[in-house]
């Protein structure tokens, strides 16, 4: 079961994992998962300029690979990366060596970039085996998960929903997850440019995962 909040309960017994950020300066921390998507992460930066908003995009290799430019533009607005395995893999229905080998594979394209990016890690589907989560930690990798998920990905969730999933849910140190990607954007078309504009007015700070 996947909670719009996650529950503290959840937080508790997968304490390695980084759920929120608690702070005194009203920070909040945008995520956002699967890019670098042609247009779609191109038009989240430009949303997230109009408020000196910094966020944390967790990307796919493969999609590093395909799309170098975009994803040297997220660095270049002072954004961070985090790494989001090469091919979007499930922890739960792959082998321990095979899924911390795919997450290296993504680094590598980095790499290749000449880039270096933090040793931030989001499982794909927040599905990760604890034998893959000791390894990667081992290696020094931050597990960074969520706790609010604003289920832009679903379809059968109308806009105003995916909004509310937001609102009525953050407080300051909330991690929040949006996607950059095709099948998310006709939610986070509408939803994104409400957050930055009704948090900025409450007092919120968008910072980055560092």
């Amino acid at each position: 079961m996947i909670w719009i909040k996650t529950h503290w309960l959840i937080k508790k017994l997968f304490s390695n994992y980084i759920w929120e950020i608690p702070n005194r300066e009203n920070k909040i921390y945008l995520t956002f998962d699967d890019g670098p998507t042609p247009e779609i992460t191109e038009w989240t930066l430009q949303q997230l300029k109009k408020y000196n908003a910094k966020a944390t995009f967790f990307c796919i290799g493969d999609n590093v690979r395909k799309y170098p430019e975009i994803f040297k533009k997220v660095i270049e607005e002072e954004h961070s990366i985090g790494n989001h395995t090469f091919n979007h893999l499930n922890g739960w229905k792959t082998k321990t060596n095979e899924y911390v080998e795919n997450v290296k594979l993504c680094d590598t394209e980095t790499r290749n970039l000449k880039l270096e990016t933090r040793n931030l890690f989001r499982a794909p589907y927040g599905k990760i085996k604890p034998s893959q989560s000791k390894e990667l930690r081992k290696l020094g990798y931050k597990i960074i998960m969520w706790d609010i998920i604003s289920y832009d990905f679903d379809a059968t969730i109308s806009k105003e929903k995916c909004l509310e999933n937001v609102l009525t849910n953050v407080k300051s140190g909330s991690i929040i997850v949006f996607h950059d990607s095709i099948k998310a954007f006709t939610n986070l078309e509408y939803t994104l440019p409400k957050v930055l504009e009704i948090l900025n007015e409450k007092g919120f700070v968008f910072a980055k995962i560092d």
